[in-house]
């Protein structure tokens, strides 16, 4: 096993649900996905966010677009007009999440990704 931060398998959206913020975390890949699904569990992105979060973390997954959905209760101070925070609707919340380190299989390589997005098998990049 290896360790790679998720913004290697990944990447992220968030934003604010009321007191708490909602990150979607979406695989470049199949089997990055089915690496996420076991790794980035609830608990563990508790744990990352250590005190940011003061509620529980729900997980919501998508298969179907390769995904991960995240609610992080309790996690904005009040929300975006009850607080005077640097980030009041949790827009680097996503961005804090893709640099979780986790433990990936020594075979895996994630896709290439630049400006033309992930390097897919048989695709050309422009």
């Amino acid at each position: 096993m290896k360790t790679l931060p998720l913004y290697r398998l990944a990447h992220a959206r968030s934003g604010d649900k009321g007191d708490g913020s909602n990150v979607g975390l979406i695989a470049y890949d199949d089997r990055g996905f089915e690496i996420l699904r076991r790794e980035v569990t609830a608990e563990a992105v508790k744990k990352h966010f250590g005190d940011i979060v003061r509620g529980v973390v729900d997980r919501y997954e998508v298969p179907n677009l390769r995904a991960l959905n995240f609610i992080l209760h309790d996690s904005l101070g009040g929300g975006g007009i009850a607080r005077l925070r640097t980030d009041a609707q949790g827009k680097t919340h996503g961005m804090g999440l893709l640099l979780m380190e986790i433990q990936v299989p020594d075979d895996y390589v994630p896709p290439a990704v630049g400006r033309a997005g992930p390097a897919y098998p048989g695709v050309a990049r422009r």
